[in-house]
Parts: C-alpha cells; sequence; structure tokens
C-alpha cells in the first residue's frame, strides 16, 4: 500500500494515521473437525511437498500451497469454507457446482461459508481477494482437485471397511457403492477413516464430457433464504449487550472536529450514551440506532476550514469541473502504456488526422445496504469484528493495527454483501470499521456503527474521474495507421496496491485502451499521473467502465471519417483475430443482422451503435438499439455476446451479463457524483440518478465458449454498453456524446 493506505494506531489519542500495509504473512492449516473431513488441497508451486500421514501432517513452507477446506458432515451433508464472499455474484453456487462434480455430491447438499482469515486462501494470484471476476477462474482448478482428492480418500476409507479393492468400488451422490455385493455406506461414515489417509497428489479428474453439474444452469443456493429474509447481512447482526452508534462525517473531506458545540444538550437526549470525536467524524452511541442518529444529527461541531485553493487536497474552491480542467490542463509528458510501430512518422504522412477529448465522472457505488460494521473486544484480550468486507486478511492486519492488537487476536466475520463491485475493500475514511473499534474500546461495550444513506453517500470511496485525449491518423482509403491516445488521471491499483503492483503505469488507469485487438499499426499510449484528492475506489468493471466508452466511440469517429460503417469497420481490423470475429458476428446474428440506421420502429426514429470489450479474461460483443424522447436517450434493446473461454453455470452468467448491463447503462445515461464548493452534491438516491425500471431495456444474452482459459464473468458485460449506446446516439443524431453522463447532453432527434 501506498501512502494513501491507513490505518496505523496513535494509541495516544485514538486516531488512525497512514502507513503502509506490510507484505502478508502465510501459513499453512490443516484442521481436523469432530466427525468430519477436513482436507487441505493446495496448487503446488514449488517442489513437493513434504511426506507425512493422515491429520499430523507437516505443513509445507508457508506460500507453497493454497489450500481450501472441506467438511463431510456425519449426516452426509457438505460444508464448503469458501475463500471467498459472496455478493449475489453466485460464487457459493459455482464452488458448490465444481467440488461436488469432482466429489460426487449434487450442488443443492452444499452448505457454503466463508473461511476464516488465513493466507492458505490466497488464490488469487498469491492474495486473496474477492474482485476482479477473478473467483471461480482463480479457483477452478483448485476446487476440482479439492472434491476429487476428497472423493478419492473416501473410496480408500471405504476399501478398507468392506474389505475390497479401491477399484471395485464407484461413488454416487454422496456414498461409495460396491456394486458386486449390493453394499455402500454413505460419505458421512467415512468421514473419521478418511481422515487418517494421506492425501494423494494425482487423483484423476472427470472428463469434461462426463461433466453432470458443471455447465449446468444449477439453481443458486442462497434463493431461498434471500427470498424469505432468512439471509443475514451485516446490518441485520447484532451482538450481546451491543451500542449502537451513528454518525456525522465532516461536509469537506480532510477537515475535522475541533471542539463539540453542545456536546451537554445531546447527551441528556433520551438513550445516549455518549457523544464523540472520531478522525474526520463525531459520533453518537446509544440503546438504538434511530436514537443515536437523531442525536448524531442535532450535534453541532466546529470544524477545521480545508485549505483555499488547489486539487492537491480537498480545498473549498475544489469541484468535479476545477478536478477535470487539472486532467486537462496537465502537461506531463507520461509513461509509455503501449508502444508499436511509429506513430510519429504514420502522423506525419496522414491524410486525415482526427482528434477529439472524452471525459466520465465520478461515480458512487449507490450500493442498497448502506456500510455497517461491528467491533467486540474480548476478556481474553481479542477482539470480533463483523465487517462486509472483499479481503478478509487484509481487514484483520488494519483492524489490529487500529485497535492496537497483533492479527492473530482479531477475528474476522464475513457476512452476505449487501452491495458489491469494489465498495467493500480498504479505503480509509471511507470504511466504518475503525470507527466502531475506536468507539468499542471507548465505551467499552460491543458498538455497531451503521452509516445513514446520507452519510454513504457523502463518504463513499468513488471511481475516478477520468479524461484521455485521442488522436488518430487516416491513409487516403480511410483506413487507420496510427492512434495515440494521452490518459490523464490515477487508478485504484496504483493508490492502494501500489507496493504490490510496482509496474510504472497503473493498469487500473488504461485498461480499456491499451491491448485493444484492433489491427491499427501504430500505436502510441500513454499514461500521465495525477492524483485525486478524494478517496477513490475500484468500481464494477474498473478502468474498462469508461476507457472502453472512450475507446469504442473513438473508433466509430475514425469510421465515420474514413467513411466506413461501424461495423464492418471493426470486422476488417479483426480479421487476424478469429475469436474476436466469432464473436462480433455472433451478437450481430443475436441482434438479427446489423443494421445501423437510423430506421422507423413504430413511427419513431432509432439507431444501434456497437462495441467491444476485453474485459478480464473475457471478450464481448454489445450492440444497442436506441431513440431520443423528448431530447433524452431511450434504450430499447441491448444484446450482449460474451466469451469468457468457458463456463460453470450458464444461468449464474446470463444473471450477471444482464445485471451488468443495467449498471452499465444507468452510469452512461444517468450517474454521477459532483463535488461543488470541496462538497458533494447528492447525498441520496432522491438527486443521485440512477436506472429506473421504466428506462430497462430488453437484454439479450449470447455464450459463446471459445475454449480460451476461463475469464471473469462479474464485470464484462457492464463495459460494452456505453459506448454501444453513446454509438447509437451518434448514428440516429449525428451528435457525438464524449462526455458522460448521457442526460447532460440535449439531443435533437434529428
Amino acid at each position: 500500500m501506498n501512502a494513501h493506505s491507513p490505518f496505523d494506531l496513535d494509541a495516544a489519542t485514538l486516531v488512525p494515521t497512514p502507513d503502509g500495509v506490510a507484505n502478508l504473512s502465510r501459513r499453512r492449516f490443516l484442521g481436523v473437525a469432530a466427525g468430519a473431513l477436513v482436507l487441505g488441497v493446495a496448487l503446488p508451486t514449488g517442489k513437493a511437498r513434504a511426506q507425512a500421514e493422515g491429520a499430523g501432517a507437516i505443513a509445507p513452507k508457508p506460500g507453497t500451497r493454497v489450500p481450501a477446506f472441506l467438511e463431510i458432515r456425519a449426516d452426509g451433508t457438505v460444508k464448503l469454507l469458501s475463500p471467498f464472499i459472496e455478493g449475489g455474484q453466485g460464487i457459493n453456487t459455482a464452488l458448490a457446482q465444481i467440488v461436488g462434480e469432482e466429489l460426487d455430491v449434487n450442488p443443492a447438499r452444499f452448505v457454503v461459508e466463508c473461511a476464516p482469515p488465513g493466507p492458505d486462501y490466497a488464490l488469487v494470484n498469491g492474495l486473496r481477494l474477492t474482485g476482479g471476476s477473478f473467483s471461480t477462474r482463480s479457483s477452478y482448478g483448485a476446487m476440482r482437485r479439492l472434491g476429487a482428492t476428497a472423493r478419492e480418500m473416501l473410496i480408500r476409507a471405504a476399501a478398507a471397511k468392506l474389505k475390497v479393492q479401491d477399484g471395485e468400488l464407484t461413488t454416487e451422490d454422496g456414498k461409495v457403492v460396491h456394486a458386486a455385493s449390493g453394499r455402500s455406506i454413505g460419505y458421512g461414515d467415512l468421514a473419521g477413516e478418511a481422515l487418517l489417509l494421506q492425501p494423494k497428489d494425482d487423483v484423476p479428474l472427470r472428463e469434461p464430457k462426463t461433466f453432470r453439474y458443471i455447465r449446468q444452469p444449477v439453481a443458486r443456493l442462497d434463493v431461498r433464504d434471500k427470498s424469505t429474509g432468512r439471509a443475514i447481512y451485516a446490518i441485520d447482526q447484532k451482538v450481546e449487550g451491543m451500542l449502537y452508534a451513528a454518525v456525522q462525517h465532516a461536509a469537506v473531506l480532510g477537515t475535522e472536529p475541533k471542539a463539540l458545540l453542545n456536546e451537554a444538550d445531546v447527551k441528556a437526549m433520551p438513550g445516549v450514551h455518549s457523544v464523540h470525536r472520531l478522525p474526520g467524524a463525531i459520533a453518537v452511541a446509544a440503546d438504538t440506532w434511530w436514537r443515536a442518529r437523531k442525536a448524531v444529527e442535532a450535534l453541532k461541531a466546529d470544524w477545521s476550514a480545508p485549505a483555499a485553493q488547489g486539487v492537491d487536497t480537498v480545498s473549498a474552491e475544489f469541484s468535479s469541473e476545477t478536478m477535470l480542467a487539472a486532467l486537462k490542463a496537465s502537461a506531463e509528458p507520461g509513461l509509455p502504456s503501449e508502444t508499436e510501430g511509429d506513430a510519429d512518422a504514420a502522423f506525419a504522412k496522414a491524410a486525415k488526422i482526427i482528434e477529439a477529448d472524452y471525459d466520465a465522472p465520478y461515480l458512487a457505488h449507490a450500493q442498497l445496504e448502506p456500510p455497517s460494521s461491528i467491533a467486540r473486544f474480548n476478556a481474553d484480550g481479542t477482539l470480533d469484528l463483523w465487517v462486509p468486507n472483499q479481503m478478509p486478511e487484509l481487514f484483520q492486519m488494519i483492524a489490529g493495527q487500529t485497535a492496537g492488537l497483533t492479527p492473530d487476536k482479531v477475528k474476522i466475520h464475513s457476512p452476505l454483501l449487501g452491495g458489491f463491485f469494489g465498495r467493500h475493500f480498504m479505503y480509509g475514511p471511507a470504511n466504518p470499521f475503525p470507527q466502531a473499534i475506536l468507539l468499542a474500546k471507548a465505551t467499552g461495550r460491543p458498538v455497531k456503527v451503521l452509516w445513514s444513506r446520507e452519510e454513504e453517500f457523502l463518504n463513499d470511496a468513488v471511481r475516478p474521474l477520468s479524461f484521455s485525449r485521442f488522436r488518430a491518423a487516416l491513409d487516403g482509403a480511410g483506413n487507420p495507421t496510427a492512434l495515440e491516445v494521452r490518459t490523464v488521471g490515477e487508478g485504484p491499483i496504483g493508490r492502494w496496491f501500489g507496493s504490490i503492483f510496482k509496474a510504472p503505469v497503473d493498469s487500473s488507469a488504461v485498461e480499456g485502451i491499451v491491448e485493444k485487438p484492433y489491427a491499427i499499426p501504430n500505436r502510441k499510449m500513454a499514461f500521465a499521473k495525477l492524483p485525486h484528492p478524494v478517496t477513490i475506489a475500484f468500481w464494477r468493471s474498473v478502468g474498462h467502465s469508461m476507457n472502453d466508452f472512450f475507446y469504442e466511440s473513438f473508433l466509430d469517429e475514425i469510421a465515420d471519417a474514413g467513411n466506413k460503417d461501424p461495423y464492418a469497420f471493426r470486422l476488417a481490423l479483426l480479421k487476424d483475430k478469429p475469436r474476436h470475429l466469432t464473436l462480433l458476428k455472433a451478437v450481430a446474428d443475436l441482434s438479427g443482422g446489423w443494421t445501423r440506421g437510423p430506421y422507423e420502429v413504430d413511427g419513431v426514429k432509432r439507431a444501434r451503435g456497437v462495441a467491444m470489450a476485453s474485459p478480464f479474461g473475457s471478450e464481448t460483443a454489445t450492440i444497442a438499439e436506441a431513440s431520443i424522447e423528448d431530447g433524452a436517450a431511450r434504450v430499447h434493446r441491448l444484446w450482449i455476446a460474451i466469451d469468457p473461454g468457458s463456463i460453470v453455470n450458464p444461468a449464474i452468467v446470463k444473471a450477471q451479463v444482464e445485471s451488468a448491463a443495467a449498471l452499465g447503462l444507468s452510469s452512461a445515461l444517468f450517474e454521477q457524483v459532483v463535488y461543488k464548493d470541496g462538497v458533494r452534491q447528492d447525498r441520496n438516491y432522491d438527486s443521485y440518478k440512477i436506472l429506473a425500471r421504466d428506462h430497462m431495456p430488453e437484454v439479450h444474452v449470447a455464450i459463446v465458449e471459445s475454449g480460451a482459459p476461463m475469464g471473469g464473468i462479474g464485470e464484462p458485460g457492464l463495459p460494452g454498453v456505453p459506448p454501444a449506446v453513446a454509438n447509437a446516439l451518434a448514428a440516429l443524431t449525428g451528435e457525438r456524446i464524449r462526455s458522460l453522463p448521457i442526460a447532460k447532453a440535449k439531443l435533437s432527434g434529428a
């Protein structure tokens, strides 16, 4: 982490101060639960593991294997401790399908829970996180080996019990079967014996042609609990004896409460336990949250003054407009992010040169569940923390620093996420759990901090406001010979993971602009870093969410400048890219055949736009159909073809693409976080406009499995939507939208 990363605990003042995060330690755990089979299955990355037998196995060197843990109970049910957090993306169901396939247990009989902190679960490039559309693709091989290894151990245990050879046995949905004698034994009755056996490293996996669960639309495991109210989110959780705390944050980020002006009056309000100052906030603890909220809203403070001007901090004059102006005015040469051929020479002899500037605003996560956390200090010196998160080990470490404890003294409870897409990474002042820890320490009681909707909109970490300048050179036939792009700003990887990913160019700032598949021979891409003074975040599809809008819109501008149809233009540029070519043709077929328009439907002019994207190991092609109603954009239909290489659950894939399309359209049409005079202007859904039901189009999804390495699913459906919509509107109106959201533009419909 860089200097923006919280928190170290200043014990004298209980004020977290910025500091770097040390490398995560790694250790190996092989445990046994009574009456259950608990397996550690690893991905070998070094020498063969130490040889040992049974539950007393000697762990290999930390970091050389990545285990997962499987429990088979005496009643035959199966519990899987997942390395990932379920937040509606369906990962629990997918993991049950993968493990169940090899274990030979119907996924419907699985219970999947989030594993406790432990670096052994670091399945994502040596880290443990839920994000980047990594969960299924990073764990697919490990989960298959987990199921297969468990099944093989159960067969050996059954062979000993039945006094037959292993090869005489098969399995059938949770039991080992000896067909010759008609005998069978349930997995639950074999768990104890299986624990005594050494797992094998070379257990064969099923042939894909024999799959029964993988690649099938298995029903979601969490549907019943969510639809009947049994699902427990952070906002639902309670612990005995806890206080509720409500918070009022500084209106201007970075300012502090200097004094409380009516503390005595607020302390006298019904149910109030205590009043507190926190870093950048004031808080009230009470016997109910509503009483805490009413009290903190009545509490008045004298706040420190922000800097008068500038964009180095959130100054009194800071605004979205001043930040965008700073990005546009940046004269820093920047660092090369992609270089191919000789772009300067191509521009020197170009028959035509076109240029355009593109920008996209700050965005909130606007999640349905406002953030909350519970902190409880225990008599034995440990801390229990109930906290929505996407990186349990990192939260454990930061919680320990905040509380003045070593990480092993902190027990993290990771609930279902009622809002996702990057909101629950570690963002310093945008996280409520340090407040819960500080308040629990100050009151000597368990404390639940719950932010109001207004405080969440004020303090949420935002997608960065972004800017890129494009230039293209065309030859006499209208073909592009060179492309130059200069991106200015900052990405969340550089802000929050700079000490881990040390590349000079932040990939999260330029993804969607670099490494595009089109055959443009000369390319010159650069990135100039200009930090944002606000708290920036990952947001669904990260840099792709705006950069693919920039690139694919400008690609249409190139096509228009060369008098070429944008779909045919892309076909020509992809002639040597069979995977992308197949996908582009697939989306055209899905839409009933490409036509740009304008054309009439029920007497109303409509047009179509096309876009492609290559996010998170997957490929997508999108076509949007739009019209103009009362000067505003109306999107009627979206067709999205996705090639994730291979899939686990087609129903989940389709649902994720549809939901990503909705969020992509919401961001394209309406969403923006606006700063003025140092303060965010929108504090709830009444003014922060999002996609409503009457703006939701038909969404048609085609899954194209190319057999390429498995890609992500949760985010790839989003990036193609904004440019496809903008390209459709340009075809319809002749007006090119280069600044989001589209609602800012006055569309003529001509």
